[in-house]
Formats: structure tokens, C-alpha cells, sequence
């Protein structure tokens, strides 16, 4: 008798260990902000910068475009930074423009995370839509703390 108590608590723990690591592997897929499965110290590509870059050139000052969603920027967003999004952009893109034509310092475009696409689109329509080339993204984005 006592072997098959111990075999049924057995099958529970499985049970509940395979439900977990199910649920663990799917926040990761599916969640927007997951944490990387390991730290990922991988170089910043050809048009990427990071904090410290802003920092050690050109001291901080830098014309930031935030391209999370609105209700985003609205909570938290970097000093000075200006909102410029996908939901938005051609009406965003008006409202900037005499902001981004006098621009002398470097734009750098931020999103979410490192998992996030949206600085990436933003410094792409904004290359195709304006002569700039000093356009930057964040490496690994922004989160508010």
C-alpha cells in the first residue's frame, strides 16, 4: 500500500514540475518584456548605440525619440523625449518636424526592451521620410524602473 501512495505523490510532482516548465516557456514566448534565457552580451550592430555611447560622446545630449505606444510614454519616458510611434507617426512625424529639421545633435530612437522592433521601424520611416543621418537605436531599449 505504501508504494502506491508513493508512486501517486510521485505523479503529482511531475505533473506540477511539467506544468510549470510549460508555463515558464510560455511567458517567455509570449510575453512582450520576457527576460533572456541567459545573458546576452552581443555587440551593438551597425546602427545601434548604447547608454553609455550617449554618455561618452556626445554627454547625453542627444534629441531622444521614444517609440512605444502612447499610453507608455504618457506613464514614463526619458527626459526630454519626444513620443513618435507607429500608431501615430504621420501626425506625430508633423508635429515634430520643425523640432527635427533645426536638430543639430544625434536622434536616437528608443522602444521597450531588447526584444522590441518598434525603435527600429520608427529610425527606418523616419530615414525614409526626412534627410537625417545621424539616427541612432537604443540597444536593448528603455524600461522606466
Amino acid at each position: 500500500m505504501k508504494t502506491g501512495r508513493w508512486r501517486a505523490a510521485l505523479w503529482q510532482v511531475l505533473v506540477l514540475l511539467a506544468l510549470s516548465i510549460g508555463a515558464a516557456v510560455g511567458t517567455h514566448f509570449w510575453h512582450p518584456q520576457a527576460p533572456s534565457w541567459y545573458l546576452q552580451n552581443r555587440p551593438a550592430a551597425e546602427d545601434e548605440v548604447t547608454m553609455e555611447r550617449v554618455q561618452a560622446e556626445w554627454n547625453g545630449e542627444v534629441l531622444w525619440l521614444d517609440a512605444r505606444p502612447t499610453e507608455q510614454y504618457a506613464k514614463a519616458h526619458l527626459p526630454g523625449a519626444l513620443p513618435l510611434n507607429e500608431q501615430g507617426f504621420d501626425d506625430q512625424l508633423f508635429e515634430l518636424l520643425e523640432v527635427l529639421q533645426d536638430n543639430q545633435k544625434p536622434v536616437v530612437v528608443y522602444c521597450g526592451g531588447e526584444r522590441c522592433e518598434a525603435s527600429r521601424k520608427i529610425k527606418q520611416r523616419l530615414v525614409e521620410s526626412l534627410p537625417l543621418d545621424n539616427v541612432w537605436v537604443l540597444k536593448g531599449g528603455w524600461r522606466p524602473d
